[in-house]
This record gives structure tokens, C-alpha cells and sequence, in this order.
């Protein structure tokens, strides 16, 4: 199933509202419901599925505590953020087996943050070629799976990664 049918994606045409409140606490309050989409929750952060992901895999690394920056956060948060970041990228590998990574985070609306007030590291899975005529010319993302089978083999795989 293609991205752009997906049940959430219609959900979200058909209800475009915006949810009062930050999209990441919600998400964390939720955690553990599949709607959430959160893969992952350790101490101090968790990690969630990206709801418009530019691959499949596409994952987002997000402190418990909301905070605009990095500077704002203890220590031990951003020790956890990056451990997280590192363990997506494990789980992903195991997964996907994508070429390589894009991580990074966007602080501020200047830098291209669409959440700008709770930052979260982005984790980007990349393919040789992955970008092609859809996404250059016509601003349009197609996976090659639907974002709920997405969540279903990270959730999985995390869970299997964790145990060991």
C-alpha cells in the first residue's frame, strides 16, 4: 500500500484541525497505542515514527522534557537522545538495511523546524538514488509501505533489539 492512500493520510487530509497542545507530550502520554506511533520509550526520551516520513524507517529522537534546545536540556537527556539515535540506527539496519543515515535536528523555524518549541533529532534512513522525480519536481513522497506495517517492524525489531 502507498503512502499517499494511507488511512492516516486520509484521516489527516479530511481532519487537517490542528491538535491543541505539543504533538510530542500528546504522543508521549498515548505511548504504548499503536496511534501514538512511539516505537520506543526510554528514560528520559523516546523515540517515535515521523507521521510524513521522507523514507520508510524515517524515526524522530524526542526528550521527555519540552524544551526548545539542546542548551535547555540536562546533560543526561541529551546522553539519552543520542544513545536512542544510535540504537534507531541499529534497529533500522536490521530492518530496512538502508545505504546509509541522515541524523540531525532543526532548532528553530529559521532552520526548518515544524515543531519549533520541543526539539527532536530526526533519523533518516537513505537508499543510493532514493531521491527521484516525485520528490524533486513533484513535491511528492512515495514508501513503499503504509506507515502502520512501518511501525509494526520497528516496534518489533526494537523490542527484539532491546531484549538482547
Amino acid at each position: 500500500m502507498n503512502f499517499l492512500w494511507s488511512p492516516w493520510r486520509m484521516e489527516y487530509i479530511q481532519n487537517n484541525t490542528p491538535s491543541p497542545g505539543c504533538i510530542f507530550c500528546s504522543a508521549l502520554a498515548q505511548a504504548g497505542e499503536p496511534a501514538s506511533l512511539v516505537v520506543f520509550c526510554g528514560r528520559k526520551a523516546f523515540v517515535i515514527l515521523n507521521r510524513y516520513p521522507y523514507t520508510s524507517g524515517h524515526v524522530m529522537v524526542v526528550p521527555n522534557a519540552h524544551q526548545p534546545s539542546l542548551p535547555q536540556l540536562e546533560s543526561d537527556v541529551r546522553a539519552e537522545l543520542m544513545e536512542l539515535a544510535t540504537q534507531a540506527t541499529q534497529v533500522i539496519e536490521m530492518v530496512y538495511h538502508p545505504g546509509g543515515f541522515n541524523l540531525g535536528f532543526n532548532i528553530g523555524a529559521a532552520a526548518g523546524a515544524g515543531i519549533v518549541d520541543h526539539i527532536h533529532m530526526h533519523v533518516v534512513p537513505r537508499w543510493n538514488g532514493d531521491t527521484n522525480f516525485m520528490s524533486s519536481l513533484g513535491m511528492t513522497r512515495v514508501l513503499p509501505e503504509a506507515l502502520e506495517d512501518t511501525y509494526r517492524k520497528i516496534k518489533e525489531a526494537w523490542s527484539t533489539f532491546s531484549s538482547k
